[in-house]
């Protein structure tokens, strides 16, 4: 269980700021305590986002990186992984993340071949099946997306206990990612008015700056979505691309959840956090004191803006080598 993970099922309140450096990050064998946060999705289905925070990892990649095609010692990544399985207490399921519109059936493909379950992410001696998104009818095994800009989108029926998880960058959206993913539900007994969907940590509009022919062609295809960002250029918004595509297959708007009040009490929770300052100071990304980057957030949810998630962009501007991903899982606990 996190270091937030604790003080939720204790019940304090989310508005409070602990000092939570008092907490150890480590459990009683020396192995990290990933700090992730909680959203329930649906009775009986949990979303479990991953930070930065409470893992092995060192240099570009501190602390909890979960991504395996970074060069990162795999050992290291190996530890993180086994620590996030055992803090949810569930099997991770991994996949080759490749911008396509694949679904995976894990209830078919699933089989343990790893510590923490079942890896075909294709990173280190791992065999790769090539896939953007994961379902699944059994309980106990988290889909697992990998981010670090791009957009999860984590899905739950749970009529059927059917759960789904889509790595929703700008080619697997306009591939037709997240209209697949419900496509698969419904082949397997869902219907799309029982299924509820929430969108995890992402780039905004406001800091996903692309060329002006990207975003025309993106807009095209999803009307609205255009953004002026703040450097000036004309930029995409991933996250209203992919609520279209939810509402085109089917999901009701009031079916998509909103993970943003669990994620901004999180950040408050967070904000006089030890190692997450640490993490500021030695990033230089932006700006090096966690005060000031929390100062200037707007989009908790933004990779870019918020020091807790691990962002590709981010870190580019920081002539950063190497960058870290976090995991969006979803589960059934029953």
């Amino acid at each position: 269980m996190s270091k937030y993970d604790e003080e939720y099922a204790s019940g304090r309140s989310n508005d409070s700021i602990i000092d939570s450096s008092a907490m150890s990050p480590t459990d009683r064998d020396g192995n990290p305590i990933p700090v992730t946060i909680p959203i329930e999705l649906a009775p009986g289905v949990k979303v479990v986002y991953t930070t930065r925070l409470g893992g092995v990892s060192v240099a570009d990649w501190s602390y909890c990186n979960l991504g395996g095609k970074g060069e990162e010692d795999p050992d290291l990544t190996m530890r993180n992984r086994i620590a996030v399985s055992q803090a949810i207490r569930a099997d991770l399921s991994l996949v080759s993340q490749v911008h396509s519109a694949v679904v995976a059936d894990m209830d078919d493909l699933f089989t343990p071949n790893a510590p923490f379950g079942c890896d075909l992410s294709g990173s280190g001696q791992a065999e790769a099946y090539r896939a953007d998104a994961e379902i699944i009818a059994r309980p106990h095994v988290a889909l697992g997306m990998f981010a670090a800009d791009c957009l999860p989108v984590l899905l739950a029926d749970a009529e059927t206990g059917i759960i789904a998880a889509a790595h929703c960058g700008r080619r697997g959206l306009q591939r037709g990612v997240l209209e697949a993913t419900v496509a698969a539900m419904v082949t397997k007994g869902s219907e799309p008015v029982n299924i509820t969907a929430t969108l995890g940590p992402r780039i905004c509009g406001d800091c996903y700056e692309v060329g002006s022919k990207i975003a025309d062609d993106f807009d095209a295809q999803f009307p609205g979505t255009f953004t002026v960002t703040r450097f000036s250029g004309p930029g995409i918004d991933i996250a209203g691309a992919a609520v279209q595509c939810l509402m085109k297959a089917g999901i009701p708007r009031d079916n998509v959840i909103d993970s943003r009040p669990r994620v901004t009490a999180a950040t408050q929770y967070l904000s006089e956090d030890e190692e997450l300052a640490r993490l500021c100071r030695r990033d230089d990304e932006d700006t090096p004191q966690l005060s000031q980057r929390l100062a200037k957030m707007h989009h908790p949810m933004c990779t870019f803006e918020n020091p807790l998630w691990y962002s590709h962009r981010r870190a580019a501007q920081a002539n950063k080598a190497h960058e870290g991903r976090l995991l969006a899982l979803v589960m059934r606990e029953i």
